[in-house]
């Protein structure tokens, strides 16, 4: 029962939630959908939900029914419904970009509407791990890894996008890898 770890967020009634899809190269019927969401201030407690979906289909078609099943555990437990949710989702390409937008999106949104008049904040985030771009540091007159915490917003980024680079990591041999965000929604 305890909790081993907590991590202070000044916000208050934030929902985080976490989309991604697994395909197993050897079973070769079905690819699972994972959905979890925080239930608690101190990101501590979590809602999971899998579903089951076509090989390789990388849209989730049960969001919608894993969310509502999300924030009835929150209200259950919190008394009120979140006011903000950030949704991580994990696993797309550029090129599913607006796939995902009109299929995921409007799940979430109608997930909303049949809670009358529910209108929390809302951020959508993609995270993009396997990417080739990595960042170093001048160390005197050589270069080096970034520190863990390390944001690049600028000069690398796309124009056209709400996006950054994150280095989560530190690594003692080798190049880190940072990991790419995109907000593809916010109303917060």
């Amino acid at each position: 029962g305890g909790e081993l770890w907590a991590v202070e967020i000044p916000l208050t009634g934030l929902m985080v939630v976490g989309i991604d899809v697994y395909h197993d190269s050897l079973t070769k019927g079905q690819s699972v959908g994972g959905f979890v969401a925080s239930m608690n201030k101190s990101l501590t407690r979590w809602y999971s939900r899998c579903t089951f979906q076509h090989t390789g289909q990388e849209l989730i078609d049960q969001l919608k029914s894993n969310l509502m099943a999300s924030l009835r555990k929150w209200q259950e437990i919190n008394g009120k419904p979140p006011g903000r949710i950030i949704f991580y989702r994990d696993g797309v390409g550029d090129g599913q970009l607006e796939a995902v937008l009109e299929h995921e999106l409007p799940q979430i949104m109608d997930s909303f509407r049949q809670s009358s008049g529910y209108q929390p904040m809302v951020t959508f985030i993609i995270v993009k791990k396997r990417i080739n771009t990595r960042f170093f540091a001048r160390a005197g007159p050589g270069l080096q890894n970034p520190p863990p915490g390390t944001i690049v917003d600028d000069e690398v980024t796309r124009p056209e996008w709400y996006d950054f680079f994150l280095v989560s990591q530190s690594v003692r041999q080798g190049t880190v890898t940072p990991c790419h965000y995109n907000v593809v929604w916010d109303t917060s």
